[in-house]
């Protein structure tokens, strides 16, 4: 899948973020990636044997834990008939949990968003996740054109893979006109074949990107003015008009014109999201501005849209530091919610120690989930069929939902009977 929603994109950044907090003693730390089409018994073999050659290893606790964290690696293993599409990767290892000799052996399983395409075990003090990274980054194609009055070069950019598509000279003569012309008339021949040049640039533009069916942007640089003039023109398809994001200088044209392109392209790209997150943010605020009753906010409001079955858009905070904990009474089975800051839930479920039951007022209640509210609504969200949308916090806009609206709101497909 080459297009990455923001909340899949939130999920697996989310996952490794903690993947990364984890850090462990000496080499006890066991990453494996199975690429799809691999046989599980196949898998479980190689850890068989690397459980054995872990026997060698001097230091009792490090054996210990190696070997504890591969068994864990091929119990999660054997939990599946085969390997996902998309492959595999599971993490397990023993993980400090307040100093030494605290270590207990944590487990994670990761199903990638794509195909992973590498076999790989290892052991390491760190989960190895660099594969998994490479799957936050840009996927999608944009089109590049560079170009100056001596010529153009078209290249596309998907992820890391850069392939110049095209070069082309211009067949423009310099700006110092030929003995015997007159300055007018030398400009006006020049003038003339600018422009076709640029026609020109615009049907190959055409015809290398119209094609390419995820193309999320065109950027077009250049050294000069040049660019500028093509912009400006009709020279692009109405189509590719509307997928400009960027026109940036370079000192160059050609390959060395586009790697530069590239060189800028992260902040680029970071752009475009941003201007996203706006336009989304920009049409709620519209509809609560203009009170046109299809937009609400505040978790309480938003969860029972969510139940009604009449949010089109689910606006989330990727700052939201809220949880709802379930609470259960184990003698009499009665149950409560109730929402709070993480940084709170773990002082209010030690609080539950001996507090009495509302219902049957015996001490027994306890904490059964504890879930964060952004993957609770997220959830919510997809089961009614709502389109879900994590805004950061570096627009104007996304600070505003984070600080007036709770960071919970929505927009609606059609306003709430009353």
């Amino acid at each position: 899948m080459d297009k990455r929603t923001s909340l899949e994109r939130y999920r697996l950044k989310k996952i490794l973020d903690n993947l990364a907090s984890k850090q462990g003693r000496g080499t006890e730390l066991v990453s494996l990636y199975v690429p799809p089409g691999r046989q599980i018994s196949e898998v479980v073999a190689m850890l068989k044997q690397e459980w054995g050659t872990a026997s060698n290893i001097k230091s009792n606790t490090t054996r210990k834990n190696v070997q504890d964290a591969i068994v864990k690696v091929m119990q999660r293993l054997k939990l599946f008939s085969r390997v996902p599409d998309t492959g595999l990767v599971i993490f397990s290892g023993a993980i400090p949990q307040n100093g030494p000799g605290s270590e207990r052996i944590e487990t994670y399983v990761v199903i990638p968003p794509e195909p992973v395409h590498i076999y790989l075990y290892r052991c390491d003090a760190r989960f190895y996740t660099e594969y998994l990274q490479e799957f936050l980054k840009e996927r999608e194609t944009y089109g590049i054109i560079v170009l100056d009055s001596s010529g153009a070069t078209f290249a596309t950019l998907k992820g890391k893979r850069l392939e110049i598509v095209r070069e082309i000279t211009s067949g423009i003569p310099g700006k110092h006109r030929a003995g015997g012309q007159s300055a007018r008339r030398f400009e006006r021949i020049r003038e003339a074949r600018l422009i076709d040049f640029f026609k020109r640039v615009g049907e190959y533009a055409d015809k290398i990107f119209l094609p390419i069916q995820d193309l999320k942007g065109i950027i077009i640089g250049g050294p000069g003015p040049t660019k500028y003039d093509f912009e400006k023109g009709n020279y692009l398809n109405y189509m590719l008009r509307e997928k400009i994001i960027a026109t940036i200088d370079t000192a160059y044209i050609g390959e060395q014109g586009v790697e530069e392109i590239v060189d800028k392209a992260p902040e680029i790209l970071k752009h475009v999201r941003y201007i996203e997150e706006k336009r989304i943010m920009q049409k709620f605020l519209y509809e609560v501005g203009h009170d046109t009753g299809l937009a609400t906010y505040g978790e309480r409001d938003v969860r029972e849209a969510l139940q009604m079955g009449i949010v089109e858009t689910l606006l989330l905070s990727e700052a939201l530091d809220t949880v709802r904990i379930s609470i259960k009474c184990s003698s009499c089975n009665y149950t409560y919610e109730k929402t709070m800051k993480s940084v709170a839930a773990r002082s209010f479920e030690q609080s539950l120690s001996g507090k009495p039951c509302p219902k049957c007022n015996v001490p027994t209640l306890q904490v059964v989930e504890n879930k964060e509210i952004l993957d609770e609504l997220a959830e919510l969200a997809e089961k009614a069929g709502a389109n879900v949308e994590i805004i950061s916090t570096e627009t104007e806009e996304g600070e505003m939902l984070k600080k007036s609206f709770g960071g919970v709101a929505a927009i609606l497909r059609f306003k709430p009977p009353r």
